[in-house]
């Protein structure tokens, strides 16, 4: 297992390039500097990078990695220029040990997070055997062929043409046409934003929440080391779905928010350094950027910004009010009003906007408030001292005027993950939870967007009590390295006691039986179903469909191979010609009405039989889509194992 994920070295590269360095390029031209620098790259690139490719598919330019690097170049360029006319000085100088200490912090959370990720995964091109993959891979595909990466036309593999944000499988497209593999180009790009762009964005929400407390540069080495201590994320994400664009979206989050948090000092002097006249404009342009990335990602993680935001501008603005004159004081009103109706518009369009609520309450009241206490939302392994740190976090959080929004956003995001798992009225549930499906995976994910920081806070706050109380010296670098130890071993010490951990199945109760990535003849796809869809290729004629039980399986296909394997996702069609096919296509050679329900999809020459399907949420049992053993009309091409490819003869 080592030796293949050395082997898959090139394409994580790959991946870490095409994450960071056009974000890197544009925000070092715009003057940022540091770990605001490294924070914002992924959110400039989940930017630059849908855009490029929509305006590439307008005038007929093909998404390939060369056209994508010219326009990531020219870019960058224009952002130099720009950076060189809001002047400024040069880069203020860091404190060395600060550096460090953060240094330590990314290195432990890095290296845990790599090391779950590869226990669960198991090998880097494993396929995720959950519903959603299908459209995801396939996708990337299909970009391949088409040359379009854009947003309103990706959703054309499965033969729409409706916007669908396309930020990641603009992203994974890359990776692939870089020389990875489809699977392992997914693989390649999830682990990079489990494991380098959530650290990175996490620790610089922590800093800037500490504002220009003393302690910030400690609490953000905490953060990084604690960001894989929750099983809800990243973790989750690449379990539950599997939902790439979401974990792209909530890795996005941290950063995004901490521009807005950072405002008020960026435009005071103390942010990237250009001229005082200039920083109002940068700021304005870099939240709006932050917005689009989460647009292109994922548009329901903007409810999750909005909350963030909102609960700092409100605080923020009424602390200022109390010594405000009268004009000023009734400015800093209308904008509260203001933004909070805002808030509500957004809510209730990104609310309605969806197919509604999917999932129902698992959970008694009390369980529910002490999942989000314990964090072992959705039936999780909880964690003692990351929960006992984040109390002592929200102590001073509650504490400090200036950072009792973090705790209001906490309480905010506790409270829809207690109704997600407990409330049970239908109209409670669509308006507040429709944006996320009322999907509690969903809504457990965006817990350590408020739970890390508020742990590192808490343990870097009692570290820094226990250090002045009994040490001497260098209290803050002794406060640093205390805290930064505290977070390592609790982080290691959950690695080791579980190092891996099977998704819960919330609604029922029980632990996934095994990884969702591990290919056996117990899961969706077997090892000789994957073979044989990986050999249509060189097996079907060019231009030719094959068609199959898309919940056998075979909806990974047309990802695998090229070929044009339909259904392209893991629902089947709801016609009545397929209702025909699904239920009698065995019986095509002696029932003409069969043939002619083929015709309405391209009389497809080819079926794949990988059995009858299964009957669990999001799987279809569909009968005529098996046994075609001795059936008239058809003919064996292939088989691997109990997977078999065959002619459909019956209709000329």
């Amino acid at each position: 297992m080592i030796g293949d994920w050395l082997a898959a070295a090139p394409a994580l590269l790959a991946a870490l390039a095409v994450v960071f360095l056009p974000g890197l390029a544009i925000g070092y031209g715009l003057r940022l500097r540091g770990l605001a620098l490294w924070a914002l790259a992924p959110v400039g690139t989940t930017v630059v990078l849908p855009v490029l490719a929509i305006v590439y598919a307008w005038v007929g330019v093909g998404w390939t990695v060369l056209t994508a690097g010219i326009g990531c170049l020219a870019l960058a360029v224009l952002a130099w220029v720009i950076g060189r006319a809001l002047g400024g000085s040069g880069p203020r100088r860091s404190d060395p040990h600060g550096r460090w200490l953060l240094a330590g912090g990314l290195v432990v959370g890095i290296a845990a997070g790599t090391t779950r990720f590869v226990l669960y995964v198991l090998e880097p091109d494993a396929i995720s055997q959950t519903n959603d993959a299908t459209f995801h891979l396939n996708v990337l595909r299909f970009i391949g062929e088409t040359g379009s990466a854009s947003s309103f036309d990706v959703s054309g593999v499965v033969g729409s043409n409706s916007f669908y944000p396309a930020a990641w499988h603009a992203m994974a497209a890359l990776v692939a046409q870089a020389g990875a593999s489809v699977p392992m180009a997914a693989d390649m790009l999830t682990l990079v934003i489990s494991v380098a762009v959530w650290p990175l964005t996490i620790a610089w929400f922590t800093r800037q929440t500490m504002g220009t407390d003393t302690r910030a540069g400690v609490a953000a080495a905490v953060a990084a080391a604690l960001s894989p201590v929750l099983l809800s994320f990243p973790m989750l994400m690449a379990q539950w779905g599997v939902l790439y664009p979401t974990a792209l979206s909530i890795a996005l989050l941290p950063s995004a928010a901490a521009l807005v948090v950072a405002a008020p000092r960026w435009i005071a002097g103390d942010g990237p350094l250009v001229r005082p006249g200039a920083a109002i404009g940068l700021v304005c342009a870099l939240v709006l950027a932050s917005v689009v990335a989460l647009a292109f990602a994922q548009p329901a993680t903007l409810l999750a910004w909005a909350i963030l935001t909102v609960s700092f501008f409100t605080w923020w603005a009424a602390l200022r009010m109390k010594d405000a004159p009268g004009g000023r004081r009734a400015i800093l009103v209308g904008s509260i009003v203001a933004a909070w109706v805002l808030f509500v518009s957004l809510w209730i369009s990104l609310t309605r906007s969806t197919s509604g609520v999917h999932w129902w309450p698992f959970r008694g009241k009390v369980a529910a408030a002490v999942d989000v206490l314990l964090n072992g939302q959705v039936l999780l392994p909880i964690s003692i001292v990351a929960s006992a740190a984040m109390v002592a976090g929200l102590v001073v959080a509650v504490r400090r005027a200036e950072m009792r929004w973090l705790a209001t956003s906490w309480a905010i995001f506790g409270g829809l993950y207690f109704v997600v798992a407990s409330v049970g009225n239908p109209g409670v549930r669509e308006w507040l939870l429709g944006a996320w499906y009322a999907d509690p995976y969903r809504l457990a994910a965006l817990a350590p967007v408020v739970v890390i920081p508020l742990a590192a806070i808490g343990l870097t706050t009692v570290a820094a009590w226990l250090v002045e109380r009994f040490a001497r010296g260098a209290v803050q670098r002794v406060t640093g390295l205390w805290a930064l130890g505290v977070a390592a071993a609790v982080v290691v010490g959950g690695l080791i006691a579980m190092p891996v951990v099977q998704m819960p199945q919330a609604t029922e109760g029980i632990p996934d039986p095994q990884s969702r990535y591990i290919e056996n003849v117990d899961s969706w796809l077997s090892p000789d179903e994957r073979r044989l869809l990986e050999s249509l290729d060189e097996i079907v004629p060019s231009g030719d469909r094959v068609i199959g039980n898309p919940s056998t399986g075979t909806a990974f296909g047309y990802a695998l191979s090229g070929t044009d394997v339909f259904p392209r996702t893991w629902s089947h069609p709801r016609t009545e010609a397929w209702s025909v096919i699904q239920t009698d296509l065995r019986d095509a050679g002696t029932s003409p009405a069969v043939c002619d329900a083929l015709a309405e999809y391209e009389s497809p020459g080819y079926v794949l039989d990988f059995g009858i399907g299964e009957g669990t949420p999001g799987r279809f049992v569909l009968p005529g889509m098996t046994g075609f053993e001795g059936q008239p009309g058809f003919e064996l091409v292939a088989e691997q194992g109990d997977a078999s490819l065959w002619r459909i003869t019956a209709c000329g």
